[in-house]
């Protein structure tokens, strides 16, 4: 594969795709792994990645299956090693807003993080967040619905209870 053409998509999309990917992953080193596996992915799979029409969906679409997949294996570990507690989130160059924000997502239903983090984090239109989850538009809208809800319920909390 043409090095200047993967270094040109590195340097343009990995800060934007992992920081979209975090939305997803909960988690910053999950999200900088799955985008480093989707350029790993696009190496390996040079013909398809230079013939696709915006090579940063496809990495972030690589990305987001990588995550679900992930994901899927770690429920049966969780299941049987629960944590007794959890670290405080230290995340570098994040705003405290943000980090706020990121805190309530991880309270979300995993297919309601995924398309709120797609749509809002990385500001994709909601035909792309279905092609990048796989699922139909109205059930992307269906999820963002529900998960704006949640967040804004999460959120409402979180201000009520610094107030008191």
């Amino acid at each position: 594969m043409d090095d200047d053409f993967v270094r040109q998509v590195y340097e343009a999309s990995y800060r934007r795709l992992v920081g979209q990917l975090y939305g997803v992953c909960r988690d910053l080193g999950e999200a900088e792994d799955v985008v480093q596996e989707a350029f790993a992915q696009a190496i390996q799979h040079e013909r398809k990645f230079r013939r696709t029409d915006n090579p940063e969906a496809w990495l972030r679409t690589v990305a987001v299956n990588l995550s679900r997949s992930r994901w899927r294996r770690r429920i049966v570990g969780d299941r049987l090693h629960r944590r007794t507690h959890r670290s405080e989130l230290v995340e570098p160059d994040l705003s405290p807003d943000h980090v706020v924000l990121i805190e309530a997502m991880r309270q979300l239903p995993e297919v309601q993080r995924q398309v709120i983090a797609l749509h809002h984090l990385a500001d994709l239109p909601v035909n792309e967040v279905a092609q990048a989850v796989g699922a139909p538009v109205g059930t992307v809208k269906a999820r963002l619905s529900r998960g704006r809800a949640a967040l804004a319920e999460l959120l409402s909390e979180r201000e009520e209870a610094s107030h008191a």
